[in-house]
């Protein structure tokens, strides 16, 4: 295929994660290699971003802080939930990329992301413009179809492991067999992160907390789950459990979900740990319940990060970057796990067609028959995702995170109007 010259642009998109911006660097570091690419440029929030014009000089960057992404949470250059409604949206993209020379496109997301990538492409092939398009996976949830797995996954449960660890130690020194608490944790229409607490348990050590895992996948049952409380206390000083927040009752609906919804329809969650909590409390005399909520600080949480993880995000820029140099278009960047016993992890691509709006469930035959525990199967999925720790700098005791200068492109175009 003959060799395309022009100007690359990354964007970044929904919920960042903590190894979302070693992505960013993949995609700079494998970019600067090619002289077909001239200019590196990123998108200030997503799609937003380009709708405004709002692009920064991405090779402008020290090299000292795009390696600093690679240890850094958040979304470096901004992210959005925005959604794009009209065709006039679409074109809109299309005349930035125009105007700016954009012959690579890539984006750093989840579902509705790569749903977001795809159609930019295809409209840019009904308008003969040639643009190599190419999604890069994000999300903490796991849920994206056809990848084993997605950067940023890895880290948010080798934090979520280690929180149930600390708590534990906590509870062991404050319970006297009346102590239930409940931890809820992020995972909107998959249990992929509340499974991954399972990791807290050692081996020889099955009473080990988490005690009892509420997923999504699972239907919630009032009755068995205070069954399951009160066995557990009648054995232990404390009982932990963790619970996703996209529970759902036998009915499917969620337990708690409030009436308001995002751009892109979905129901805004939070609120399944309370309902436990208050369930608990009211039904069972003399029980303490106590309820933690990371919330956002389970996706930022660099500091327990894993290598694996954010060495894989790295890769996933760079493999982004290769494929759409060699021709690829259409399509996201996958893991794909080696058929062998000692963990090994190289990349693939999937249509984006097939990866977007589609959702990947915590496997069945993976949880075990009580519905709130986790089998070795799936622990030998997800143990080799948190291993190694990340290489954060400190200083005057607290972290260093990449600070971007952001140095603007200049606007050619009309302002934008919604």
């Amino acid at each position: 295929m003959a060799e395309l010259v022009g100007n690359v642009l990354v964007g970044q998109s929904g919920g960042p994660t903590a190894v979302i911006n070693a992505s960013v660097a993949g995609i700079v570091a494998e970019a600067l290699n090619h002289e077909c690419i001239e200019e590196i440029y990123g998108a200030l929030n997503g799609v937003l971003g380009i709708l405004q014009e709002d692009l920064i000089d991405l090779a402008a960057e020290s090299q000292q802080q795009i390696r600093a992404l690679r240890h850094t949470p958040g979304a470096a250059l901004g992210t959005c939930r925005y959604k794009l409604k009209k065709q006039s949206d679409y074109e809109r993209v299309l005349e930035v990329f125009k105007a700016h020379n954009i012959r690579y496109f890539f984006y750093i997301g989840g579902n509705d992301s790569q749903d977001t990538a795809d159609k930019i492409s295809k409209l840019a092939q009904q308008q003969g413009y040639e643009l190599r398009v190419i999604g890069v996976p994000k999300t903490i949830d796991n849920d994206l179809p056809i990848t084993d797995h997605t950067p940023g996954y890895g880290s948010v449960v080798k934090y979520t492991a280690t929180t149930i660890r600390e708590l534990a130690c906590d509870h062991e020194a404050m319970g006297q067999g009346d102590l239930v608490s409940i931890v809820e944790v992020m995972g909107r229409s998959a249990g992929w992160i509340a499974a991954g607490a399972a990791l807290a348990k050692r081996r020889d050590h099955p009473h080990d907390p988490p005690h009892l895992i509420y997923l999504p996948e699972i239907p919630f049952d009032q009755a068995k789950c205070l069954e399951d409380v009160r066995r557990v206390l009648k054995r232990e000083k404390f009982c932990m459990v963790v619970v996703g927040e996209g529970l759902i009752d036998a009915d499917g609906n969620y337990v708690a979900a409030d009436a308001a919804t995002d751009s892109f329809g979905h129901a805004q969650l939070g609120g399944a740990g309370d309902f436990l909590k208050e369930l608990v409390e009211t039904n069972i005399p003399g029980v303490k319940a106590r309820l933690a909520k990371p919330g956002i600080i389970q996706r930022a949480a660099a500091h327990a990060g894993s290598k694996t993880d954010a060495d894989e995000a790295f890769l996933a820029g760079q493999a982004a970057v290769q494929a759409a140099i060699k021709g690829e278009t259409d399509k996201m960047v996958t893991l794909v796990r080696g058929d062998t016993d000692h963990y090994t992890c190289e990349t693939g691509l999937a249509p984006l067609a097939e990866i977007a709006n589609g959702v990947k469930k915590l496997p069945r035959e993976w949880i075990n028959e009580d519905g709130t525990s986790m089998n070795f199967q799936f622990l030998r999925y997800a143990q080799p995702l948190i291993q190694g720790e990340v290489a954060v700098p400190f200083e005057s005791g607290v972290p260093v995170f990449a600070r971007l200068d952001k140095v603007r492109v200049d606007k050619t175009l009309p302002a934008f109007v919604a």
